[in-house]
């Protein structure tokens, strides 16, 4: 955001040339003003067009005054900040209403119009930041949110739909991404609109677990099986009966465990550690992992019959880096849900702390981008968080891009293809025949390229 951010001003005075002096000020910062002599005409005003701004004097002809006005612009346009001007000795009025009632600042008479540029571009700043995440908010409560999934983007409602089609069955599921992407919270939205709902779901890590200790975690063990081994203990397999068991990076499991683990899927039976009787069980299996399975089957370290047990349907979780237009949606969630955990009150963020955030080549993912915003929120010493609040080594390895324009470097070709033909469909307003022509492809291989790439 700009240093000075123009804005429509709308100026309350009863002093026709007094009013005029401020919206002549004002006007060389670039500010549309429209100024009006009493509190009517200010609802009028603000009902044809609202302000981002408001200046009123707090002494004014007619019935209405300026703390009138201020409470008409809290009712009329919530995102507009309100200025009020007092005259010398009516400072406690203005320090109540600031404090009170919601204005913004207040300014004394004589003014000094550098102090009114000042205060109605930090005003215009707070009032813009203040409608964009409310547009944010709104987006959020309207489409985007599923379960905890925020996303706006092609690729995040592919995922959604088939988390909605797969729900209903007992297939197993493989949800394949890099740490940090959202993994488990799939894996949660599954559960809880499958008909197993109500019974648990139970998350084990197989990278967290020594061979040994991952057999009596997943599977149980009898009084005496090991040293320690002090009575029976029902493994994640049984606890979960009638559930969901999520296995997470499971490409780390022993191969041992492999064998035992693809058995208790086939025939739905589980042996506990240091028993010979076999204990049924009936278990929906989802299993996630950050590596390439395949690969681990061709250089012999991952079974291949468990592979395709586990991979009846692979959910592939992209890095937030290729889907940066869900990054603003993720900003707004992730301040909401850090005022609630730490008791903090940010309002909103500019629109250049977004920009910055966005571009970052955010290596941890969804979960990086969550932790920093719960630090900036914690640490924030206004409502409005900023580029100052962004983290240093954030702030200072953030490849700015200029507005409009989309980061390439650190995405793969097939990520920057599918960009360019959905930007190109903006451009076209979704005429594909015109988009195709301007790619420089043929009409049938831009279809084609739709289908593949799930954009609408």
């Amino acid at each position: 955001m700009s240093e000075t951010e123009t804005a429509f001003v709308l100026i309350v005075e009863d002093e026709r040339a007094h009013g005029d002096a401020i919206a002549e000020g004002l006007k060389r910062e670039g500010h549309a003003c429209r100024v009006v002599e009493s509190g009517q005409e200010a609802v009028s005003s603000m009902k044809s067009r609202p302000p981002d701004v408001v200046i009123t004097d707090y002494k004014l002809g007619g019935d209405m005054d300026g703390l009138d006005v201020l409470h008409q612009a809290k009712t009329l346009v919530p995102d507009a900040e309100v200025v009020m001007i007092t005259a010398h000795g009516d400072e406690q009025l203005a320090r109540r209403a600031l404090k009170d009632e919601g204005a913004y600042d207040y300014l004394t008479k004589p003014l000094d119009l550098d102090d009114v540029r000042t205060t109605v571009s930090r005003a215009a700043r707070q009032a813009l930041s203040s409608r964009q995440n409310r547009v944010l908010r709104g987006q959020l409560d309207k489409k985007f949110s599923f379960e905890g999934i925020i996303g706006s983007g092609s690729e995040m409602a592919r995922i959604l739909k088939i988390v909605r089609q797969v729900a209903d069955s007992k297939i197993t599921v493989l949800i394949v991404g890099d740490s940090g992407t959202g993994k488990d919270l799939i894996a949660h939205a599954i559960h809880r609109n499958s008909p197993r709902k109500n019974k648990p779901l139970l998350i084990s890590n197989c990278a967290a677990y020594a061979e040994g200790v991952l057999e009596s975690e997943l599977f149980g063990h009898v009084k005496g099986a090991f040293t320690g081994a002090s009575g029976d203990r029902r493994g994640v397999f049984e606890e979960a009966d009638g559930g969901t068991l999520f296995l997470d990076e499971v490409g780390d499991m022993p191969q041992t465990m492999q064998a035992k683990v693809l058995r208790a899927i086939e025939n739905g039976e589980i042996v506990p550690v240091g028993s010979n009787k076999p204990v049924h069980v009936d278990v929906r299996l989802i299993a996630a992992t950050h590596q390439d399975l395949r690969q681990k089957v061709r250089d012999g370290s991952f079974r291949e019959d468990l592979f395709y047990r586990l991979n009846q349907v692979t959910l592939r979780v992209p890095p937030l880096r290729s889907r940066r237009e869900d990054i603003p949606l993720l900003i707004e969630h992730f301040i909401q849900r850090a005022n609630e955990e730490h008791g903090k009150e940010v309002r909103s963020i500019t629109p250049e702390a977004v920009r910055r955030l966005t571009n970052y080549h955010w290596e941890g993912n969804v979960r990086e981008l969550e932790n920093t915003i719960s630090a900036m929120v914690v640490l924030a010493e206004t409502p409005t968080l900023d580029v100052e609040d962004i983290p240093d080594p954030i702030r200072g390895s953030t490849e700015i891009v200029p507005a409009g324009q989309t980061l390439l470097a650190g995405r793969t070709l097939e990520e920057i293809e599918r960009l360019a033909i959905a930007d190109t469909l903006k451009l076209t307003q979704g005429n594909r025949e015109r988009a195709a022509k301007v790619l420089g492809i043929g009409a049938r291989t831009l279809y084609r390229k739709l289908k593949e790439y799930g954009i609408n």
